[in-house]
């Protein structure tokens, strides 16, 4: 017996949002002095680094609870079940619903209880809850949910991750670039089969880490605006998540007693092309192994950081044959892997 995912979908929003379009923006540090630097030649660094060329960017008529229902729909297509069936529905997402050019996050109800009642699920008994965990919300979403289910007070979940990064930007600032919008959704349950779940790791860092991603003021301190954007100390956090992520990875595999070199893919969450490289390539140099080419699918270049969704969003990519180079087979061992806002980092040894 196995805790699986039976079914996947994810949601990549139509707007594309190119490095070009930020060329008008003007943008200033922290201390609200300007950068003395021409906007494409800060573009052109910025590339260099994340890796990212263009983002996507939801309709302005939608919300992050409509791309996670249209991930979820996906999700319960795939399976081939019946909706009423689910236990549990979480959600994990980090800003709610925020309204185009809103000023104000809406988290009542929640995200997950919206996108029940988008569902039409009738049954009470099916539980929806929101799941606050930085980027790493997905994964920690399907930890949970196997949870309940070894427990026996589940058979079948739902988990969502979901976020319009998009809304919570402030233009002045270049870390606005790195964000996108995207949903990803799956289905969990015990099958009559060996894999699945095989072993998982959590962490919380907070002695010094905990805000190093937080919500903060525009960097323009010449401009009136009370509003509260997304903000990071990007130095802090590539050297933390240099520093933690692949020693998580190494403890979730030995946990399993599984061989690295059987492995045969990493998702893992995608802010930053040059940091998940060095983070792939640490996590291979714990065990004195070269990093193979192609063990990690990357999607950043085209579709940015779009947060809690990344992972099952490439992951249903690569199962669906929509990445050149890469695919999974029944059997294969791949690793689910993530950093973020908390700060938080975990990992999942998962066979398909």
């Amino acid at each position: 017996m196995g805790i699986k995912i039976t079914g996947i979908g994810s949601y990549i929003p139509k707007g594309i949002a190119t490095n070009e379009s930020f060329e008008s923006n003007a943008f200033y540090n922290e201390d609200g002095s300007a950068i003395n630097h021409d906007t494409t030649v800060i573009i052109e660094k910025f590339k260099s680094i994340t890796g990212i060329s263009e983002r996507r960017y939801v309709e302005n008529e939608l919300n992050n609870s409509d791309i996670a229902f249209f991930a979820a729909k996906k999700a319960i297509e795939d399976a081939e079940i019946d909706q009423e069936t689910l236990d549990y529905i979480i959600v994990a997402h980090n800003y709610g619903d925020v309204k185009h050019d809103s000023t104000q996050s809406d988290t009542v109800p929640s995200i997950a209880s919206r996108v029940k009642h988008l569902l039409g699920i009738k049954n009470p008994n099916c539980v929806g809850y929101d799941l606050l965990f930085g980027c790493p919300g997905w994964v920690e979403g399907m930890i949970q949910a196997n949870a309940f289910i070894k427990a026996g007070i589940a058979k079948r979940c739902l988990i969502i991750g979901a976020e319009t990064l998009s809304r919570v930007v402030d233009k002045h600032d270049r870390d606005s670039m790195i964000y996108s919008d995207g949903a990803g959704a799956t289905i969990i349950e015990e099958v009559n089969e060996e894999g699945g779940i095989i072993s998982h790791t959590s962490a919380t860092y907070t002695l010094d880490e905990a805000h190093f991603i937080y919500f903060g003021e525009t960097n323009n301190q010449e401009v009136n605006d009370n509003r509260k954007y997304i903000k990071m100390y990007g130095r802090k956090i590539y050297e933390f998540a240099l520093t933690n992520v692949p020693s998580a990875m190494k403890t979730c595999l030995d946990k399993a007693g599984v061989s690295i070199d059987d492995l045969k893919k990493v998702f893992i969450h995608q802010a930053n092309e040059k940091m998940d490289e060095a983070i792939i390539n640490r996590f291979y140099k714990l065990y004195n192994r070269k990093t193979p080419e192609y063990i990690m699918p990357m999607t950043i270049n085209k579709l940015g950081n779009s947060s809690v969704a990344t992972v099952p969003t490439v992951y249903d990519m690569v199962l669906k044959g929509k990445m050149e180079h890469h695919s999974i087979e029944k059997g294969d061992y791949v690793m689910l892997a993530s950093v973020g806002a908390g700060m938080n980092i975990n990992a999942i040894l998962y066979q398909v």
